[in-house]
């Protein structure tokens, strides 16, 4: 008898960037030569006082089970944290804390969207967001800025796509795959937009830190006045400003009334997230300063980094224009001059690069656009340069 699976997952697709990463990984273990490029993590180390916050956690019992949306003490940490960085009152009761900003994601998804909903999805977009989508049983409606505009959106890209049955609308900035960074004027107009069509805001800020234009992170929704917003969720997280992707904390902040549904939902789900990843959470929370100046440190890496892939490309592979990113840590290239016979596509391409070069990168399809690949530059220096020269390299071969 064939296994007969359940309309809930008949949608699904699995995460391309995962599927990545675990193929170079595979290849790196059996002895390639394999430069990944593919990772969306920092790879620095967690600071090591925030490491050992959790260790005496441990040490001192603080294992055991803490309420579904996290110890309060940490949603309390978090919502100060937002109060000092937004200069807005922030109910702690808003903030639930889940399993990374992936889950936290998928909760405000599941909590808000249903059959017959629509969502719209700024693209390019992360590849979980329509996966996400459609496990609520809602629709994901995709909208594209322009490119001239690295993609990003305005309020008549989203006019256009509006529907009686749109629901809600996830943005992600800076973004994650083109680094574009959404100013705060054109934010603003994306936010009143929202607010005047009745529509859910999922504003995905897990890249708020890492952002490349002025001082300090990119510009938030907290950012902007009261009465620019109607009904939003603010997601975030600890894992890409403060180098902790595995330890998997992320947050919510939003009413207190979708919040407790959330809380709910997460208790008949996974419970609360790893007690000794809250402690750590809450350490980094708790000390704005050196927090601050570990991120300093790792964003003006990223900064370098940006800098060197850029000249590079500029360089060494000229005829593949790409996004110039102001934040994240990944660059966005167009690669269909690349396509011909037998290499027709963005995942031939990919296969191509780690097959002749060594190379992992992801398909543009995975974000939605087949004439892309996002490369990582979340990876020293020496590997960046010795990568590209590689891709360069190969290209000269076709």
């Amino acid at each position: 008898m064939p296994l007969e699976f359940s309309k809930n997952i008949g949608r699904l697709q699995p995460s391309a960037t995962l599927a990545v990463s675990a193929l170079a990984k595979q290849l790196k273990a059996e002895g390639r030569d394999i430069i990944d490029l593919s990772a969306g993590e920092p790879d620095f180390d967690t600071p090591e006082w925030i490491s050992s916050a959790a260790v005496q956690g441990i040490r001192d019992g603080k294992t055991r089970y803490t309420p579904a949306p996290g110890m309060p003490q940490l949603r309390k940490a978090i919502a100060r944290d937002l109060h000092l960085r937004f200069g807005k009152e922030v109910d702690w009761n808003g903030v639930v804390v889940s399993n990374g900003a992936k889950h936290s994601l998928f909760n405000a998804c599941f909590s808000l969207f249903g059959p017959g909903d629509e969502v719209l999805i700024a693209s390019p977009y992360w590849t979980s967001y329509p996966q996400m989508v459609t496990l609520s049983r809602a629709e994901p409606v995709f909208v594209s800025g322009a490119e001239e505009r690295d993609f990003l959106l305005t309020p008549e890209d989203l006019e256009s796509a509006f529907s009686d049955r749109t629901k809600g609308l996830i943005l992600c900035s800076p973004s994650n795959p083109t680094g574009g960074v959404y100013a705060y004027e054109e934010l603003r107009a994306l936010a009143e937009w929202a607010r005047d069509r009745g529509v859910w805001l999922l504003a995905d800020e897990i890249y708020h830190y890492i952002n490349f234009e002025g001082d300090g992170a990119a510009a938030g929704i907290l950012d902007l006045p009261q009465e620019s917003l109607g009904p939003f969720v603010l997601i975030d997280g600890v894992s890409k400003a403060f180098a902790m992707t595995g330890w998997r904390i992320g947050f919510t902040y939003s009413s207190v009334d979708l919040a407790k549904k959330m809380s709910a939902f997460q208790s008949h789900t996974t419970s609360n997230p790893a007690s000794p990843s809250q402690e750590a959470a809450l350490a980094a929370f708790s000390d704005r300063d050196r927090v601050g100046a570990d991120v300093r440190r790792m964003v003006e890496a990223f900064r370098r980094r940006r800098d060197l892939v850029a000249s590079l490309f500029d360089e060494l592979l000229p005829g593949l224009p790409y996004v110039k990113p102001n934040g994240a840590f990944y660059l966005y290239f167009r690669v269909d001059s690349l396509f011909r016979e037998g290499m027709t596509d963005s995942s031939a391409v990919c296969t191509w690069l780690l097959e002749k070069a060594g190379i992992a990168m992801v398909p543009g399809v995975a974000f939605g656009d087949d004439r892309y690949v996002r490369m990582s530059y979340a990876t020293s220096d020496a590997l960046l340069d010795d990568g590209i020269r590689r891709f360069a390299r190969a290209v000269e071969t076709l």
